[in-house]
């Protein structure tokens, strides 16, 4: 494929488009993990989670085809994911260290890389296989994603500020990710493709997204009356 062909442009639009679409739940992810930084602190975690989500990108992008190979991939990086999406929920009400900021910094930053690595794996796949093989493309797609996480992972900082539910929302997306990837594992979907397997599909969605949401929300409310009363004694 020769630069600057229509079949690159066409190529790169595509990758554009994957980075638009599937860069939005790492955005969620970043912000998410930097809502309880302190201000100052929140703009250096979005900025140096996305360098360490782009590392991550960048290293399985090369080794694409080796992932390709490895059995269950899809399935325990989905399972990995809804932990992740129940902890960002869940963690709303515990309590922190002796030194706050500096734990919970670098605990953004190691959720931010986990998840990344969890969830990049259809975005790497989808870039890799649109790019066709052409380094070149593959490394705009990897360019392109910073920006949109960047700008993406504000905007959802900014809304989460203003309407707290969203942390809700954003679980409840990561959670529909990791059922979408359980789903996408190639020894899951030979049982349950087919439209008489509908409802098992939509039965698996449900219960990742109700297990997330419900399970973080009563977690976080259990440890909420334990902040408080811990606060009460100093």
């Amino acid at each position: 494929m020769e630069l600057f062909t229509a079949p690159w442009w066409s190529a790169l639009l595509a990758i554009i488009l994957i980075d638009l679409v599937l860069a939005g739940d790492n955005a969620i992810v970043i912000a998410l993990a930097a809502r309880n930084l302190p201000a100052a602190l929140q703009r250096k975690a979005i900025i140096w989670g996305t360098v360490g989500a782009i590392v991550v990108r960048a290293a399985m992008t090369v080794g694409v085809v080796w992932l390709l190979q490895i059995p269950g991939l899809m399935l325990v990086g989905g399972l990995g994911l809804l932990w992740i999406a129940y902890k960002l929920l869940a963690d709303q009400g515990g309590g922190h260290d002796d030194n706050p900021v500096v734990t919970t910094f670098w605990g953004a930053m190691r959720t931010i890389v986990i998840a990344d690595a969890l969830m990049g794996v259809d975005n790497v796949l989808g870039v890799a296989g649109a790019a066709h093989g052409q380094f070149d493309l593959v490394l705009i797609g990897l360019l392109a994603s910073v920006p949109i996480m960047v700008f993406g992972s504000n905007v959802v900082l900014r809304l989460v500020d203003r309407f707290p539910v969203i942390i809700m929302l954003g679980s409840a997306v990561l959670a529909l990710t990791a059922a979408q990837m359980i789903l996408g594992e190639p020894m899951v979907e030979a049982y349950a493709a087919g439209d008489e397997l509908l409802p098992l599909r939509v039965a698996v969605y449900l219960v990742a997204v109700v297990g997330v949401c419900g399970g973080g929300w009563l977690a976080a409310r259990r440890a909420a009356p334990e902040k408080t009363d811990d606060s009460a004694l100093t």
